[in-house]
């Protein structure tokens, strides 16, 4: 079996299991005790918290931890908003950041208090323009991740950083994706990370808060780590992460590099592999081991699942695999294809054979689901001079593959108008025929769902 989902949760470091053993018997006792035993976990939580600090960067009394990295979003994005309330209530966000920020995002909106999503480029990076343009006088606090969790692109945050910092605009970064590569280059104020995403064990996060921030802990606090996270603190756990931390920085240098040429393998064989794919995510600035890309005609949670079968655990964006069947907001904010999607991220040390493995089984599979699906025959009339394909109550991606399945019966500069209620047609209709060389017209208004007008080029 092939675990190619680092992306989500890296596998626990070998570094890491070691510490976390060893910690279990010497570090169970209550750090805020002045006797032997808590003496001796406070020393634990001490070193553990100055090696953390040396990673990132920063001061040991401004790095706290938290029991996750969303929980560090969550009290970093609460804390610095309400530190700033009398400046103004108004946040900056971009449009691909991680869950945890969106849905504090969605929390502060729902609280009387201003968002702006800052778009992202077709690479799924934003610009520092972009958020220079968006900042205002009543801005509390700007956030941006440093890697796209998804598709790897790398933030231009040393950038951003100093336009806000221009502005006098705080800047939270969540380096969730990219800390075990490496520090966040850039004068930031505030930064969260996680550390199962770098080899360490689950339930351990990282807030920093620069010294000069203003920011008041929201909620309940006692004296544990500075006011801002409260509750006993998981000392093994924060002990085995900062250890890996270390290790996986002591290694980031050669293996992103090896890394980095399987990825690239990756992606130039697979559209030469599989035909009808669009590999999305900057092309250079992206994170070393994440690759991805999408499918034509093919339903993600199907593809998901012959893989495993395979032997290869991978991840999707994909609407097909959403219980809510929406398209992923990363692809949807990156106007890409999202149906058949496939991210693949390397754990560090992952073999060359595996990837050589995944290439070849990765072409039958797709093949495999494309016939599984088949061509469903659309219910196509001709109305108005445009070809209506009724694809209402069906979902990816079977409006694209009606649409492909007609668009050669319509005379070029033809129209044909594909009728569908499912969310992901509104992304993967456009792509398609960026994709396929058609022209999109727009979206029509219909008694149910929409229209989705297509002219054929040829």
């Amino acid at each position: 079996m092939s675990y190619l989902d680092a992306a989500s949760s890296a596998p626990l470091h070998p570094v890491a299991r070691q510490a976390l053993m060893a910690s279990l018997d010497e570090g169970w006792a209550d750090p805020a005790r002045l006797y032997r035993e808590g003496r001796r976990a406070r020393m634990l939580l001490d070193a553990a918290r100055e090696a953390a600090a040396e990673a990132v960067g920063c001061r040991p009394d401004e790095l706290v931890f938290t029991s996750s990295g969303t929980r560090a979003v969550h009290s970093g994005i609460a804390g610095a908003l309400a530190g700033r309330r009398r400046v103004g209530r108004h946040l900056i966000v971009s449009a691909v950041e991680h869950s945890s920020v969106l849905h504090s995002a969605e929390v502060h909106q729902a609280d009387g208090g201003s968002v702006t999503e800052v778009p992202v480029l077709r690479s799924g990076a934003v610009t520092v323009e972009a958020y220079a343009e968006a900042l205002r006088p009543d801005t509390a606090l700007a956030c941006l991740q440093s890697a796209n969790h998804e598709v790897g692109t790398e933030q231009p945050v040393a950038g951003v950083a100093e336009v806000c910092r221009a502005a006098g605009v705080p800047l939270l970064v969540d380096a969730a994706q990219s800390l075990g590569w490496g520090r966040v280059e850039g004068d930031w104020s505030l930064l969260t990370a996680s550390a199962h995403k770098w080899g360490g064990p689950s339930g351990v996060g990282v807030l920093v808060v620069r010294k000069g921030v203003r920011f008041a802990a929201q909620g309940p606090v006692d004296e544990r780590e500075s006011g801002r996270a409260a509750g006993f603190e998981n000392i093994p756990a924060i002990v085995a992460a900062a250890a890996s931390l270390r290790a996986v920085r002591a290694e980031a240098a050669q293996e992103a590099a090896r890394l980095r040429e399987l990825t690239e393998r990756i992606r130039a064989r697979v559209p030469r592999l599989v035909p009808d794919v669009e590999v999305v995510g900057d092309p250079e600035r992206r994170l070393p081991g994440v690759v991805t890309f999408s499918c034509l005609y093919v339903d993600g949670e199907t593809l998901l699942h012959e893989l495993d079968r395979a032997g290869f655990s991978v991840s999707s964006g994909s609407s097909c695999t959403s219980s809510t069947l929406t398209p992923s907001h990363v692809l949807k904010a990156m106007g890409v294809l999202s149906e058949g999607n496939v991210r693949v991220s390397l754990p560090s040390g992952t073999p060359e054979e595996d990837v050589e493995r995944f290439l070849e089984v990765l072409p039958g599979a797709v093949a495999g689901v494309r016939e599984k699906l088949g061509a469903p025959v659309a219910e196509a009339v001709v109305r108005d001079d445009a070809l209506v394909v009724d694809s209402l109550g069906k979902r990816c991606p079977i409006p694209v593959i009606e649409l492909a399945k007609v668009i050669g019966d319509v005379p070029v500069g033809g129209l044909v108008r594909v009728l569908s209620d499912d969310e992901a047609a509104r992304l993967d209709i456009p792509a398609w025929c960026e994709m396929r060389g058609q022209e999109y017209v727009g979206e029509e208004p219909a008694d149910r769902g929409s229209a989705y007008v297509v002219r054929r080029l040829s």
